[in-house]
């Protein structure tokens, strides 16, 4: 294969990964400040969560759809159409001044969100050499995780300076500018199936919401980001309960992004050349570690420690399992297996945001990340047997393994 073919930083994935970067940061600056905004129109502390939970649950329900059609209409104009209804969803918060009109606000946000970040990342798949996908999809990851690095302190620092009508207008311009740029890429036509398409094995049913030569990726994914769940919603009350200044967590996250910028630069190459055993192992057990300190937790050490492993842990299992799923599917099911992929994400982090809450009440803070060390062994030992069947079966030239 020539060097041209294997260049990763063309113009076209150059572009996906700027609207990529707008995306997620129009996204990370509502994230901390919509509970403030839900708190200004008058509504009640319980309104919070549903406001925020509404979200996820739009977006997983749409993700299969979003999936399919990638596969079968194009990228192109699912990308584009997701885009379109995020920008007006980000400019019609601005309006949002009863919390029936921001819960239907937030339903169609959820839609236009799990349409464009399903596509964009098929469409940073396709612009990536196979042979270098890992390292391919850790850069385009790059561009999420440096809006998450200042997105949310931006968005309540901006909170404290204008109106959150001016806040949503400018997250709706950010995600207007990615769709501009999203506008000037070239995108690859969907392929055909690779054998005849009434075999066993690319046989597409009509009730089509999972890829399942991804679920083995997907599953290991649920029982990590379940940890994500558990520290974005629990950790800053935790530090709190501990007695910690309030500045500590945001140096957590930080820390926590710092590393997992890091860790990206290096793990995707990684996978690319010696398969996923040599990035998921070290990355779980870095994050099962970041559990178990956080659990204890004595001093603030512990969490900034704590923060490096799991940023560097989590950047490397996730554009690994990412690239895994994808090279394990068909082609011409690059856009489903990127759906199930994201919607193991989702499932994650909702599942373990709701029942760490009733962890917490029975148990204490410090048990959710007990609870999380074992979700993370759980998913390890998962690894290790799917590793073991796909040994026995001999099937050295599969994608990806």
């Amino acid at each position: 294969m020539s060097e041209t073919k294997q260049k990763i930083w063309t113009k076209d994935f150059t572009l996906i990964v700027i609207a990529n970067f707008f995306i997620f940061a129009a996204f990370q600056m509502t994230l901390p400040t919509l509970p403030l905004f839900v708190q200004e129109i008058g509504a009640s502390d319980r309104w919070i969560g549903i406001v925020v939970g509404i979200f996820t649950f739009s977006a997983l329900l749409i993700r299969p759809t979003a999936g399919k059609m990638l596969d079968t209409k194009g990228r192109a104009p699912v990308f584009l159409t997701g885009l379109v209804i995020f920008v007006i969803s980000m400019f019609s918060l601005a309006a949002s001044y009863t919390i029936a009109i921001l819960l239907l606000v937030r339903i169609m946000q959820g839609a236009g969100w799990g349409l464009s970040s399903t596509s964009s990342g098929t469409i940073a798949t396709d612009l990536v050499p196979k042979e270098r996908r890992g390292e391919g999809l850790g850069y385009y990851g790059l561009s999420g995780n440096i809006a998450l690095a200042f997105g949310p302190a931006l968005g309540l620092f901006l909170t404290d300076h204008i109106s959150f009508t001016m806040l949503f207008s400018i997250c709706g311009i950010l995600g207007f500018t990615a769709l501009m740029l999203a506008l000037n890429i070239r995108y690859k036509k969907g392929e055909k199936p690779e054998q005849d398409p009434k075999t066993k094995d690319t046989y597409v049913p009509r009730f089509d919401i999972v890829e399942k030569r991804a679920l083995p990726a997907a599953s290991l994914l649920f029982f990590i980001t379940v940890t994500f769940g558990g520290i974005a919603t629990f950790l800053p009350v935790y530090t709190f309960q501990k007695g910690f200044d309030s500045q500590y967590i945001q140096f957590y996250f930080v820390i926590y992004a710092a590393f997992l910028m890091l860790s990206r630069l290096f793990a995707g190459r990684l996978y690319d050349r010696r398969g996923i055993a040599v990035v998921f192992v070290p990355g779980s057990l870095s994050i099962i570690v970041a559990m178990i300190m956080l659990g204890f937790l004595p001093n603030p050490a512990y969490l900034f420690i704590a923060a490096a492993l799991y940023g560097f842990g989590f950047g490397c299992v996730q554009p690994a399992l990412q690239a895994w799923a994808v090279n394990r599917s068909e082609n011409n099911r690059r856009g489903m297996a990127n759906a199930t992929y994201f919607s193991a994400f989702d499932l994650g982090v909702g599942f373990g945001a709701m029942t760490y809450g009733f962890v917490a009440e029975a148990f204490g803070y410090s048990t959710i990340y007990f609870t999380s060390a074992f979700s993370v062994t759980l998913s390890l030992i998962l690894f290790l047997i799917m590793m073991n069947r796909f040994n026995k079966e001999q099937n050295s030239n599969a994608p990806g393994i």
